[in-house]
């Protein structure tokens, strides 16, 4: 991929799993980097001390994006340090122990919706004030995770959490022709069974291995192969790609 020398990614959730593999990969493509963490502050810094040490820039800022005012310093963070924003990525992400429909309870979905959803809209806004023509911008590219329990529900182990995705995927579709006349492109990544620590967060850390045959290609993903869908995504190669939704799952 060609260097990108000077511009400005912001990839939410970016410590650990694909988005310290897109922070890592944004780096290598010329990017100056600023990822976000919640709760893990040693691996976000590892990611950035990674990169510094490799030449390139990264910032790694404290951020829970269930909260409105946290995600707004996170963006003037960027302002401070960089001065511009040319890509959003939109990973940050959470999900809860494996349960059925009938045991969930209102506290439990609205802490997945809050930083699934809201928080992927608020983080939209924020990168959308600063990208867009139409507020003096000069265009840019938003990058939604999405997921392929989207698709398939999650049945007895996570449907709240598709249903988060799901808004996901809408998002993306409307985002994409609202802002693609200001300069902006809108894509996702729908993600299959990725080797992550997002698993162990469901209660089950084994979870690939127990699923990995229902897949075409018998074998869960790597981070980094996510993570190059994404890289293509903010690259001018996608240039003409807006509201798309790209999978990948192994075929499944």
């Amino acid at each position: 991929m060609a260097s990108i020398t000077g511009k400005v990614v912001l990839i939410t959730g970016g410590s650990r799993g694909i988005g310290a593999a897109t922070a890592r990969l944004a780096a290598q493509a010329g990017f100056r980097v600023c990822i976000s963490y919640h709760s893990a502050q040693g691996a976000a810094e590892g990611v950035v001390d990674a990169i510094r040490r490799s030449g390139g820039q990264a910032l790694a800022v404290s951020c829970d994006v269930a909260d409105e005012s946290d995600i707004v310093a996170l963006f003037e963070a960027v302002d401070r340090e960089f001065g511009r924003l040319d890509a959003l990525v939109n990973n940050a992400g959470v999900l809860e122990l494996q349960s059925r429909v009938e045991h969930m309870q209102a506290a439990r979905l609205q802490r997945i919706f809050a930083t699934n959803v809201t928080g992927s809209f608020i983080c939209a806004r924020e990168a959308i004030k600063r990208m867009s023509t139409r507020h003096g911008g000069q265009g840019g590219v938003i990058v939604n995770l999405s997921s392929i329990a989207s698709r398939l529900g999650a049945p007895a182990e996570y449907v709240d959490y598709a249903a988060s995705k799901a808004a996901i995927d809408t998002l993306t579709i409307g985002l994409a022709k609202e802002v693609a006349a200001e300069g902006i492109r809108v894509n996702a990544v729908r993600p299959g069974v990725i080797d992550t620590e997002i698993h162990a967060s469901g209660g089950e850390p084994g979870r690939v291995d127990r699923v990995k045959d229902s897949v075409p290609m018998l074998r869960g993903g790597q981070p980094e192969e996510v993570a190059q869908a994404v890289m293509w995504l903010l690259s001018a190669q996608s240039s003409y790609v807006a509201g798309a939704i790209i999978d990948v799952t192994g075929g499944r």
